[in-house]
């Protein structure tokens, strides 16, 4: 396939199929990376460690929170390289681009280095210990030394999105999904390893998959084309990087703060529970299904990371006048994706959840409540996910608009800090699962309607400034 073909441009024609063309790619690609984490979930739950699916499961929050503050930036290549593509500037497409590389290499240097230094600590605050602290430990460790290989692919990813190729990041991760699998096996099966392979199997498929991209990126034969003689920080294309990615940023890590909180909460649950339990059954359980979650939540994203790219082409384009309608097709995909494999996987929860070690044992057993956990996560939480997902979509254009701390604000008040409100002052007069869980379909929907009302207030401005352009 041709890089013409590859590529898809969203200023002209009608929207909805050339969307649906462009995001399947996404949905699929980030469900490969997703994969990485399920298989580390899976494979090292036929390890020796009975607490190894739940340490890798403890560690998601606070490795999301170092990760997405400084991968964060990638949204702002994302919608800097959009841009200038749709504007047909061809040298602008070219500074970002080598700007944006140099910074995703300082960023996750930066990001796996404080990660390793702050592990510990932050892990005893969440309220771990024993076993599961030091397998929690050892995994993100090991995971935090491939960070900077991880970050140096999401900004590759964003720059083939961003000039319409959501299919080049498909391929190359599948093949590193392979190899991911394979490793996880051969560490955990052939030497007997437990977290630790998983961790090392993570890092050694993000390098792999950063090599390839790099390698494509150098041979491509456009205004992207990648030369390690023009990398540079240049400074207006820095700044337009920061202004958009930092936000973005913020809001990823403080959204991980606040479930840091909720992962803290949870063994609590599980302490009440199981206090004198070697195997931490709700937080084993809990883990399984956040997991499985990630699925329907990833997919879904990919129509925000969609909207990025396809609203940020007709801004630089100067076609306001179609973001609406992007909108409105954004809300249709998300909705039926979210439907659609939110109900799946509650209905195949039994089968996903013994994938993991999670199966259901005699009333009041440790497998029981595993099972309970596993099950009420779902729930309250991956029934409604289509709720997130409108939010996602809304979230997402507002950043091709270029208002990324319009969208990081109301994300922040709307989920962020409704959520830690909650678990502060409800949480401790009923500390149950179902506390927890239940606040995150109505943060979901207060964000989402206050968002859409926000580019709707936006787009009445752009008409009075376009008055001969029909909105």
């Amino acid at each position: 396939m041709t890089e013409a073909k590859k590529k898809v441009d969203f200023t002209e024609g009608k929207i909805f199929f050339k969307l649906v063309w462009f995001i399947l790619p996404i949905v699929a690609t980030n469900l490969l990376q997703m994969f990485y984490n399920a298989a580390d979930m899976m494979v090292v739950s036929l390890s020796s460690e009975q607490n190894a699916v739940g340490a890798i499961g403890t560690t998601g929050s606070f490795i999301h929170l170092i990760v997405n503050l400084f991968i964060g930036f990638s949204v702002g290549a994302n919608v800097a390289v959009a841009r200038y593509v749709g504007a047909k500037n061809d040298n602008k497409v070219q500074t970002v681009v080598h700007t944006s590389l140099v910074l995703a290499l300082i960023t996750g240097v930066a990001g796996g280095a404080i990660g390793v230094a702050i592990a510990r600590p932050v892990l005893v605050a969440m309220g771990n210990s024993g076993s599961l602290l030091e397998l929690a430990v050892t995994y993100t460790y090991i995971y935090f030394a491939g960070v900077p290989f991880l970050a140096l692919t999401n900004y590759l990813i964003a720059i083939f999105r961003a000039k319409g190729d959501s299919k080049t990041p498909l391929i190359v991760l599948a093949l590193a999904g392979l190899v991911n699998v394979g490793l996880n096996l051969f560490f955990v099966l052939v030497t007997g390893l437990s977290v630790e392979g998983v961790a090392l199997a993570t890092a050694i498929s993000n390098l792999l998959s950063f090599v390839v991209l790099l390698v494509l990126l150098r041979r491509a034969k456009d205004c992207t084309a990648f030369s390690f003689r023009k990398l540079c920080l240049e400074k207006s294309s820095l700044k337009e990087i920061v202004l958009i990615g930092l936000p973005a940023g913020i809001q990823s890590a403080l959204f991980s703060l606040s479930n840091i909180l909720i992962q803290s909460s949870i063994v609590t649950v599980n302490n009440i529970f199981a206090p004198a339990s070697d195997y931490q059954p709700i937080t084993n359980g809990n883990a399984a299904a956040a997991n499985i979650e990630g699925f329907v939540y990833t997919a879904m994203n990919a129509v925000s990371n969609g909207m990025v790219t396809v609203t940020g082409q007709n801004m630089g384009a100067e076609k306001p006048e179609r973001v609406k309608p992007i909108l409105y097709n954004g809300f249709l995909l998300t909705t039926v994706i979210g439907l659609f494999m939110g109900g799946l996987v509650f209905l195949l929860k039994n089968p996903l959840l013994s994938l993991y070690g999670i199966v259901d044992g005699a009333e009041g057993s440790m497998e029981a409540l595993a099972m309970q956990a596993a099950t009420m996560r779902m729930y309250f939480i991956v029934l409604p996910y289509f709720l997130c997902g409108l939010m996602e979509v809304t979230t997402g254009v507002l950043r091709g608009l270029g208002k990324s701390l319009v969208a990081t604000v109301i994300s922040l008040i709307g989920s962020c800090l409704l959520r830690v409100v909650w678990i502060l002052t409800v949480f401790p007069f009923y500390q149950r699962l179902e506390t927890i869980f239940i606040c995150y379909p109505v943060t979901w929907i207060l964000t989402a309607l206050v968002a859409f009302f926000v580019i709707l207030f936006l787009l009445k401005k752009m008409a009075l400034s376009h008055p001969s352009v029909d909105f």
